[in-house]
């Protein structure tokens, strides 16, 4: 049976307002704390197999919202949703090897390239989603960024890891893989399935490519502590559950371009986030190069924002 607020009316596509920026900015600070979570306990457990548990709990939860709302995956859908499984698991396979590596700062801000990389490929598969100057100037200052960061080798110093520059690569590789997700979603059947079904083959991917994963690289670390499973209840139920469904309730009412102009908050929050909690040291030429991905960004998540703002802008000098 269905959820009673599925048949409620409600305002369709609206402008952003107080409360939808107020709870955007609060899901890009769960979001940015995923990294910081699981490389705090990194020790004590495994960021794979902390992911595939979390997996797996987010797994079990959703499937008993969809039987509640009586829905269930679509044959004619399986094919498409195997691939996005696929990738989204190699995805957190790329980021749980990157934790052991790198800081926590470098791997969000790494991986949330993953509009620049989603534009790319929409920008060649779909005639509907070409670039703009505003997009193309974005990737640009993003791809700088990526240069200037990776430039001079200083990620081991400043992570305490001679392979911290591996780590990174990983990261921008799992960010890759994200685009990747996005453009096999929109240019599949999956395009137009619900967005439950669409994180259900999303998190049995992880969960089926991670558990094993983290058992055959020797990756299985789990020391049940109370603050390892605080860490696992808030990564299962709180990020790979709770947020993706607040996160759905606000692309039913509000504008999807309008949302987009936060994407650049998650990686921000991510890097002071692993400065203040972790201690994480930042490079001069990490600081640079993220400040221009972070640019980058902002401006092919919000260009659609900034070109109305910049046309109401002429509108009022001719007057």
């Amino acid at each position: 049976m269905r959820s009673s607020h599925a048949f409620s009316p409600v305002p369709q596509h609206g402008a952003l307002d107080g409360r939808a920026t107020g709870v955007m900015t609060l899901l890009c600070l769960l979001w940015s704390l995923q990294q910081i979570s699981l490389k705090a306990v990194a020790d004590a457990a495994s960021p794979m197999l902390m992911i595939a548990l979390r997996s797996g709990i987010a797994l079990a939860l959703l499937a008993l919202l969809m039987a509640r709302r009586g829905e269930a995956p679509q044959r004619a859908r399986y094919g498409a949703g195997l691939l996005v499984g696929a990738l989204f698991g190699i995805e957190y396979l790329l980021v749980s090897t990157a934790l052991e590596l790198t800081q926590a700062s470098h791997v969000v801000v790494f991986l949330y390239t993953s509009p620049i990389f989603a534009a790319l490929g929409l920008q060649w598969r779909l005639s509907a989603e070409r670039l703009g100057a505003f997009q193309w100037l974005g990737i640009a200052l993003a791809f700088c960024g990526i240069a200037v960061a990776f430039l001079g080798g200083q990620g081991g110093a400043s992570s305490g890891h001679p392979q911290a520059w591996l780590g990174d690569l990983l990261a921008l590789a799992a960010g890759a893989a994200w685009g990747a997700t996005t453009v096999a979603i929109r240019c599949s059947s999956l395009a137009s399935a619900p967005a439950t079904e669409t994180l259900l083959y999303q998190l049995l991917g992880a969960f089926v490519l991670l558990l094993p994963a983290a058992w055959l690289l020797g990756d299985w670390r789990f020391t049940a502590t109370p603050v390892v499973w605080a860490h696992l209840g808030f990564q299962g139920v709180v990020v790979s559950f709770a947020s993706f469904l607040t996160w759905c309730w606000l692309l039913r009412r509000y504008l999807a371009s309008q949302l987009g102009v936060f994407s650049f908050l998650t990686p921000l929050f991510g890097v002071l986030l692993g400065v203040w909690l972790l201690g994480e040291a930042l490079a001069p030429r990490f600081v640079a190069g993220g400040g221009l991905v972070l640019a980058g960004i902002a401006l092919v998540g919000g260009h659609a924002a900034l070109a109305r703002r910049l046309a109401a802008a002429r509108r009022m000098a001719l007057r």
